[in-house]
């Protein structure tokens, strides 16, 4: 679709679209903050690279791409695949397995320009939407076999998301109890104002993450999760720890995050299996994605797949460069950008400013945020 054709279902944005594409970013980054860095650290990357990610979409991505309403960022759906590039790589040194990923990142973000130069992006075209569903059903599986052991304050044996969900039962009988209170009543916080907001209409103007970190960051401080320590829980008159490695952790400045690739095994069997599987995998899912935020979009307006990729592809490339996740058109936090009353892609760009000054000018506060919230 020519920008010709795409201008004339998107016009110029008034005081008021303006408006509320900056609300819809604000409140789509009190999401995609614990998102990322959840991603990262489920990925095997330190958790600022999930943030260098999302920055670089919100700033830069977004005005590449034609899609509208799409929150550019890391995904759920790449953990697995980021993860084995991460341990296979590195042999057992996670550092130099992060460094060996990037590079393969970095590769395949060249092949996913190539793609979209070439108009590969039509390809979105011919997969149907039961597609689409299974695969944000697939990305949710991923996502709770995951956070749920955050969540219990436990460190699972397992990696693979069926796996982890076998051992949530075991998660349950070993969590910590004070981190499983912060999670649990997080988690009620967020169902409850789904509820009650949709009788109290004056409620849906406070976004549910704000409330949780309004509630979980001051629980936090109350059990002083910021210090080494252990307890002796009431009920069953066992100690359990209590420390940092609760909390969110960011580098005190961005640019102690930054980490070049390593391209020393690029050419190994290993890596090209790898750069095959971020660059289609990657592609695929940015693609769906992005028809699934279409069909969201209350204008119905239609995106031009070939110039999202090149976005995407753009996006990985700089990414990879300095030690962020691959990123793709993320649905969960474009729907949500559509629910909260994005006009234009403005919100996008909006959410990756917010995440920017907050990693710049309030990291000891973000640092204040337990992990199982």
């Amino acid at each position: 679709m020519s920008d010709s054709a795409t201008s004339t279902s998107s016009p110029a944005p008034t005081a008021s679209r303006w408006k509320d594409d900056l609300t819809s970013g604000f409140l789509v980054f009190l999401i995609a903050l614990p998102l990322c860095l959840g991603i990262a650290l489920a990925s095997g990357f330190p958790p600022s690279g999930g943030i260098l990610t999302a920055i670089i979409g919100g700033l830069v991505s977004t005005w590449l791409g034609s899609a509208r309403l799409t929150i550019k960022g890391p995904a759920a759906g790449l953990i697995v695949i980021a993860l084995g590039a991460v341990q296979e790589l590195g042999a057992g040194d996670p550092n130099a397995g992060y460094r060996r990923a990037l590079a393969t990142i970095v590769i395949a973000a060249v092949f996913q320009i190539a793609f979209a130069l070439l108009r590969a992006g039509a390809l979105g075209d011919f997969f149907p939407s039961s597609v689409v569903h299974g695969m944000l059903a697939a990305i949710g599986v991923i996502i709770c076999s995951k956070q749920a052991h955050v969540l219990l304050g436990v460190t699972p044996h397992a990696k693979e998301p069926l796996q982890l969900l076998a051992e949530i039962p075991s998660s349950l009988r070993a969590m910590n109890p004070e981190v499983a209170i912060i999670g649990g009543a997080s988690l009620s916080l967020l169902f409850g104002h789904l509820v009650l907001s949709r009788h109290v209409p004056a409620l849906r103007r406070v976004p549910a993450p704000l409330v949780v970190l309004l509630f979980a960051v001051p629980l936090g401080l109350y059990f002083d999760l910021g210090h080494q320590h252990t307890y002796t829980f009431a009920l069953d008159h066992h100690q359990y720890p209590l420390g940092p490695r609760f909390l969110v952790n960011l580098p005190a400045s961005l640019l102690r995050a930054v980490t070049l690739p390593d391209f020393s095994h690029a050419l190994t069997g290993t890596s090209v299996k790898y750069v095959v599987m971020f660059a289609l995998v990657g592609s695929l899912e940015s693609l769906l994605s992005a028809k699934a935020v279409d069909m969201l979009d209350p204008l119905k307006r239609r995106s031009d797949l070939d110039r999202d990729l090149l976005a995407t592809g753009v996006g990985n490339l700089l990414a990879g460069l300095v030690g962020g996740l691959p990123m793709i058109s993320e649905i969960v936090r474009s729907s949500a950008n559509i629910s909260y009353g994005a006009r234009s892609r403005l919100s996008n760009f909006f959410h990756g400013l917010f995440l920017l000054l907050a990693v710049v000018f309030i990291p000891n506060l973000i640092h204040r945020i337990p992990l199982a919230a």
